[in-house]
Order: C-alpha cells, then structure tokens, then sequence
C-alpha cells in the first residue's frame, strides 16, 4: 500500500489525506505459533503484540523479504506456505509445496523462497514473482534449516536424520556439495560476508563451523543442551544459539568461536532473530508462550513478550514508509496577464522509502474559468489536452523525479482577478488521491499612453505656435 502527497507551489498547498497504514513504518519480529495456526507481530519499539495473523495449520518457520514487504511462513501441518503482506498484516497469498514444510528462507534478490519438506527430503524453491513453486530439489534425510549465502549462489540445508548439510547451487538447483556435520543438525545461520556457515547439532550440544570456500568443517563449538535455531549478528562478531534443553542462549564469538557468554531466557527456546541494528535478539520459548528480548550491549533479557501458543520461527521485518508521490506545481515565465499566455511547471517526486511498482501514473489537470490548454508535455510522459491529464507506466525510485512537465496556457481577455489550477496524481502502487492547488494572480494588460491636452506630449505644450521659433511673434518690432 502507498501514498500520494502533492504540494502545491508558490501557495500553500490543499492535499487530501493519506489512508492509515494497516502496519505503520518500523521494525517488527513476526512469530509463528505452532499450536495456534497464528503468527503474532510484535513491535520491536514497544515489545508490544500490535497483530495476531491466522495462517495454516501448524507454522513453524518464517521468512521475510529483503524489502521487509511480504512474510513467509512454512504450515507444517497442511503443507503449505502462507504469505503475508507487511504494509496490511494479511495473508495475500497460500502455496501448496511438499510434505512437511519446515523451514523457509529467502534469497537476497528476493527473487525466490527455499522451503525445506520435512517429511518428503525435497526442498520446494518458489518464485515470489506469482508464487509458484518453481523447482524442487532431493536433498538429506528429514531436512529442517535452511539459509541462503549473501551472494544469493547457494542454499545450506540441515538434514536432522543423516547429519549432513546439502549445499544447493542457486544457478540450477542442483546440490553441489554434500558436508557432513554433528548429530542432529538443525539451524543454519552465515555470516553477513558469506565465509562461514554455522550449523546447530541439537543431539550433540555443539554449533558446527563451515568454511564456505571449501566446505569443510573449520571448527565445532559445545554450546548448551540440544541447540536448534540461531542467528549471526549484523556485524558478524557473534552468533546466538537458542538451547531448547537447558533453556539458555549461548554467545559465540565468531573472532575465535568461544562461547563469550550464556543467556537464561524461556523454557524450551526455539527461533532467534536479530534486529538490524543488532541491538537486540528476539527468542522464541517454545513451552511458555513468549518471546525474550536479549540486550546485546550487555546480554541481559530487557523484556519478555507473551504471544500465541508454542512459538517457534521468529524473522524481523523492517516495515519501510511506502512510495510516495509529491507534484510540486509552480507558474514560471513572469506574471499572469490578460490576453497573454502562462506556464505552469509540474514534476512528481517519490518521497517514500519504496519505488513505485510500475503501475500506471496519472497526472490530472482541471484549468479554472479564464485559462484554456495550449500544450501538455514532458519527457517520457504521454499526454492529453481533452481531458487535460498525462500517464506513464514506469517505476520510479525512492527520492527520484519523473522529468518535469510543462503546461502552457492561453489567458482570456476577461479572465479573473485570481485563478486558480487544481492538479491531481495518483497510481504507482498508491491507493490514494492526493491534490494540490496554486492560486495567481491576472494582471491587466498595460494600455497606451493617454494624452490629455491636444498637443500634450509635443513640443509647445498644446499653445498656438508655442515651441516654434519666435513662440509664434510676426517679425518686426514690438509695439
């Protein structure tokens, strides 16, 4: 959902509101709950439940976009994946994929969903452009994690039963390499600059520690009691490890892969999720219904959250202001007069946060009584004078301008004192009407010189022969 906001120039403009975002801009960590078919949206500013989103039978697992638009949650009990939009917290869409959907992860481009089928050792690739499931590849025994390196190349799968982790080449959804890792395997988390990938082994208490460049098994760290999700910080300095069975996190220090610190949160953590900012880790507790905030600064549990029942997936989405259209309109060419000709300059500019989606943009003109269109134009812009309006198709990026139009005007010779135009913009992926107004001013046109007196304005200022020679006198003396 977006917004249109016109501003009229050279006076104050007249703009129509801007409909309320379902999902005001800003961070959210959204949470399936298992038991409860729902996924609680949290605002990660208040630590505050704002929604509560029915979805498919048992979620398990979600994942957001890189855009933070649209929220992917794996249903494991009817083996679908529900899509949620973030701007309206509702479910647009419903992909039927394998058996057993576990785990979902997104690549960078945001091009394609990785969904690990538990029960069926495939893994379902959608293509979020309509949400079908594009590929389907064989991969270990009884899949769970899944995560997708920064380069979007490839794609590791944790494989509970057999202890290995499938490497999927992206290119062609094939699997390229096969590492085998501790007992158990679970979460899989990379580091934001691709080098490592950190496996959780739930049976043996240990992170094991890919090198990417050759897939082999770098280093393993013994964290606390069966280890199942995780998350690398922003930075990459740390990864925290939820530890269901003792019911702590575990921090690990990536610089040297210790264990610097250990968290006591919830009975039976789960998901963990870190804010981009890297301030706080968001943790689900699977056996009490809650989600415990993590300080990073110093490790300490800043709050704890109550949410639907058995949490699981826990992903951040960052909610951006929407594409936002703002026509300036201004006269340009001198003042206004009657008789003559005006010219008004119009340019949209994209104020929002998000491009607009390529979608028809109509701009609209309504001229007052005393103004007719003489022409309508600018680069890229298809344009009209009955009815007075321009569109384009293109999509516009945030903080970007269309070329500007110009719109010139024949002026009536009776035109009013004061005009005043009215324009309109809408489309773009915008559900509202935004208008701007501008209000001039119509000068008279100047009138020739007046003389007053025959012969005012002439030498002799109007008397019989003054201002000729002699001032008119005959010759000869004076009486």
């Amino acid at each position: 959902m977006a917004g249109i906001v016109l501003l009229a120039g050279l006076a104050l403009p007249v703009m129509s509101a801007q409909p309320a975002h379902a999902v005001p801009p800003g961070t959210y960590a959204y949470v399936a709950n298992a038991d409860d078919d729902t996924v609680s949206v949290i605002n990660t500013a208040t630590d505050t439940v704002v929604a509560t989103i029915p979805v498919g039978d048992d979620p398990q697992d979600v994942a957001v976009t890189p855009d933070g638009a649209y929220a992917y949650v794996a249903n494991n009990g009817d083996d679908t994946v529900s899509v949620i939009n973030t701007a309206t917290d509702a479910v647009v869409a419903t992909i039927p994929v394998g058996d057993g959907p576990q785990d979902v992860a997104v690549t960078p481009d945001g091009a394609h969903v990785y969904v690990t089928n538990n029960s069926v050792n495939t893994v379902s690739v959608i293509q979020t452009s309509d949400n079908t499931v594009a590929d389907t590849v064989t991969v270990g025994t009884n899949p769970n994690g899944v995560a997708v390196t920064p380069n979007g190349a490839y794609v590791y799968v944790a494989n509970s039963n057999d202890g290995t982790v499938s490497v999927i080449q992206t290119s062609d959804n094939t699997v390229a390499d096969t590492v085998t890792v501790g007992s158990g395997p679970f979460g899989v988390a990379v580091t934001p600059n691709g080098a490592y990938v950190y496996v959780a082994n739930s049976n043996d208490g240990t992170v094991s520690v890919i090198q990417t460049s050759d897939n082999t098994v770098a280093d393993t760290v013994t964290v606390g009691s069966g280890p199942f999700g995780l998350a690398v910080t922003p930075n990459g300095a740390y990864v925290y490890v939820a530890n269901s069975g003792d019911g702590t996190v575990s921090v690990i220090q990536t610089s040297d892969n210790t264990v610097a610190d250990t968290v006591t949160v919830g009975s039976a953590p789960f998901g963990v999720a870190v804010t981009p900012n890297g301030a706080y880790v968001y943790v689900t507790n699977a056996f009490d219904g809650t989600v415990s905030v993590i300080q990073t600064s110093d490790n300490t549990v800043a709050d704890t959250v109550p949410v639907g029942d058995s949490p699981t997936g826990v992903a951040i989405a960052v909610v951006q202001e929407p594409a936002a259209l703002r026509l300036t309109k201004l006269t340009t060419g001198g003042k206004f007069v009657r008789g003559g000709q005006g010219t008004y300059t119009l340019t949209v500019t994209n104020t929002g946060d998000l491009p607009t989606d390529g979608s028809t943009v109509t701009l609209t003109d309504t001229l007052p009584t005393g103004l007719t269109p003489i022409s309508l134009s600018g680069t890229g812009w298809t344009c009209t004078l009955t009815p007075l309006s321009c569109t384009r198709d293109d999509a516009l990026a945030p903080g970007a301008s269309y070329p500007a139009l110009t719109l010139t005007v024949q002026i009536a010779t009776n035109a009013p004192k004061q005009v005043t135009n009215t324009a309109t913009v809408t489309g773009g992926g915008t559900t509202a009407t935004s208008t701007a107004t501008n209000t001039t001013t119509v000068n008279d046109k100047p009138k020739p010189p007046h003389y007053g007196k025959p012969g005012h304005g002439k030498p002799g200022y109007g008397k019989p022969g003054h201002g000729r020679p002699n001032h008119g006198h005959r010759p000869g003396p004076r009486a």
